[in-house]
């Protein structure tokens, strides 16, 4: 039997729910074998010094499309797994709108069959559910989670009515999430026909329609995207209700608002649409509520962009961290909130096992950042199928420099290190 490689990364600060704690890193194999200051290194140790560098769990992005919605599914996961590796996400949750669309046991294990031979960072793969796939949606094995769509989404199946959302919210087991597209279909053709894009009032709806239906049914649903104070206000109000329901946001929304949409043009246009100031000062003031920060990642093409709900979504892999390091330099959060919502809570909600944490027994998945790099996003260098970004020229502090999965350096010195196919389907807790 091959003997397992030993890892020491040493004089390093790792983030924790509690903050940074000066500690090293003795990694066996695939998995951490121990974490404390002061470790000795076993004969044949491979050393990695840390010292003035911050190591955080690798970064789960729980909302991630690597299917270009509006020009059909790509065969390989390879480039947009490698941006992922180089912004710190070792685990990628994608969703179904791919081509053809996951809403079926043969349409997933086909997807999964391609993810396993082209991607190089960890993955699970949602489950669409439809009209008429409802029965399937609630039994099918090896999807992640089953994503509700309850408003128009281009490249998605969409499920508006009541009858049908509540059929599968009884039908799902009560153990998995149900993740939601939040928006009421109904209101966003009405509106849409008078020239307006999702006002909040789409939201609202869809959101408390959710939430009544999970309280009585007593079923878990996880709101992707939220963008407004109000679906926010009906979280944080269920949660004190006891009701199952958990919410994500994307660095967009949190970053970004209405005041400068006319500056990004296309850059500007993804859906959830960009929020007024208001919103966004009650995104950040409701950060304790908030259970994950996800992407929503699209690698669309620029010039592909237009105003229409077929050309919406940005890329966000690469851009993450950078944004939320650069936060946490400028006290807006904690490194214990950036371990919540980028890694210990994503895999918590989607009941991630080995996954999430800098612990004992837990897979090795790491990223080594230095938090005094200052640097400026260049859509040009980034990674991604689009090559272009929202945040064009922002200044940002804190650089990814070296990513390990599961124990294995999959990233470091600007280059990925590993050959596709080593990216694996995550495993749930039971």
């Amino acid at each position: 039997m091959a003997r397992k490689p030993i890892i020491l990364i040493r004089n390093g600060h790792i983030g924790t729910l509690h903050g940074l704690a000066k500690a090293d890193i003795l990694i066996r194999g695939e998995r951490i074998a121990a974490v404390e200051a002061g470790l000795t290194s076993p004969p044949g140790t491979a050393l990695v010094e840390a010292k003035g560098k911050v190591i955080l769990p690798g970064l789960i992005d729980a909302h991630v499309h690597l299917g270009d919605t509006g020009g059909g599914f790509k065969e390989d996961f390879y480039p947009e797994t490698c941006a992922a590796l180089a912004g710190g996400v070792t685990t990628a949750l994608v969703m179904p709108d791919l081509r053809p669309p996951l809403i079926d046991a043969s349409s997933l294990a086909h997807a999964l069959a391609r993810a396993a031979q082209t991607s190089v960072c960890d993955h699970g793969l949602f489950l669409g559910a439809t009209r008429g796939n409802l029965a399937v949606a609630a039994r099918v094995k090896n999807a992640v989670g089953v994503k509700l769509y309850m408003g128009s989404r281009a490249g998605a199946p969409v499920v508006g009515d009541f009858a049908s959302q509540f059929e599968l919210f009884k039908a799902y087991p009560p153990s998995r999430v149900i993740a939601l597209h939040a928006e009421d279909d109904a209101a966003l053709q009405f509106f849409a026909r008078q020239g307006k894009r999702c006002p909040p009032l789409c939201v609202e709806l869809a959101v408390q329609r959710a939430l009544a239906i999970a309280a009585d049914l007593k079923r878990r649903i996880h709101i992707c995207h939220i963008s407004t104070a109000r679906e926010l206000a009906l979280v944080q109000d269920a949660k004190k209700r006891g009701v199952p329901v958990t919410c994500e946001v994307a660095p967009h929304h949190l970053f970004l608002s209405t005041g400068v949409e006319k500056h990004l043009g296309p850059r500007g246009r993804m859906h959830p649409p960009l929020r007024p100031d208001q919103d966004v000062r009650a995104l950040w003031g409701g950060l304790g509520s908030i259970d994950v920060v996800a992407t929503d990642h699209t690698p669309r093409a620029l010039n592909e962009k237009s105003g229409d709900s077929t050309s919406l979504g940005v890329p966000g892999l690469e851009t993450m961290l950078p944004l939320l390091l650069t936060a946490v330099h400028e006290q807006q959060l904690s490194y214990g909130d950036l371990v919540r919502l980028t890694a210990a809570g994503p895999a918590k909600v989607f009941d991630l096992a080995d996954k999430g944490r800098i612990q004992e027994g837990a897979h090795a998945d790491l990223v080594i950042v230095d938090p005094n790099v200052q640097w400026k996003i260049d859509g040009a260098k980034l990674r991604t199928g689009g090559g272009w970004t929202p945040f064009e020229g922002w200044q940002v502090r804190g650089r990814v420099e070296q990513v390990y999965l599961r124990g294995r350096p999959v990233y470091g010195g600007e280059r990925v290190l590993v050959e596709p196919g080593y990216g694996q389907r995550v495993k749930q807790v039971d």
